[in-house]
């Protein structure tokens, strides 16, 4: 994936940005899950076979302060506890578009009304949150 200079989200950004992309990654695929089964699946993925439980337990907690990521439930463990089940909020979705989306395609290639439709999202967004 090519980086772009000055467009790239936050979540994306930092020491912890393989590990979000790895997060959002299990839970795009996988659906709702415990962290201690997106821990298995982000010791599967290369880089990160070394992945401390405590390492994803803290960036799941982040990404969901953030608001990327959101409890559905609980499930009871084996050893009797109850654990937390996670997925994948609507943000997690847009940031993984937006980072893969070149936007210079985007605006070169869509269609005016495509066009038109996502200029008026975007401007009744930005008045909703009074950048406008």
């Amino acid at each position: 994936m090519a980086r772009r200079k000055g467009t790239e989200l936050s979540v994306f950004k930092g020491r912890g940005a393989k590990l979000n992309r790895s997060i959002f990654q299990a839970l795009a695929l996988k659906g709702p899950q415990t962290i201690y089964d997106i821990h298995k699946q982000v010791r599967a993925l290369r880089g990160l076979r070394y992945t401390r439980y405590a390492s994803v337990n803290k960036r799941v907690r982040s990404l969901e302060e953030s608001g990327y990521i959101r409890k559905t439930g609980a499930k009871k463990t084996k050893a009797g506890f109850e654990a937390m089940i996670y997925e994948a909020t609507f943000r997690a979705y847009l940031a993984i578009l937006l980072n893969s989306l070149n936007l210079e395609v985007l605006v070169t290639q869509a269609d005016e009304g495509a066009t038109s439709t996502i200029l008026a999202a975007v401007i009744h967004n930005l008045q909703q949150t009074g950048y406008v």
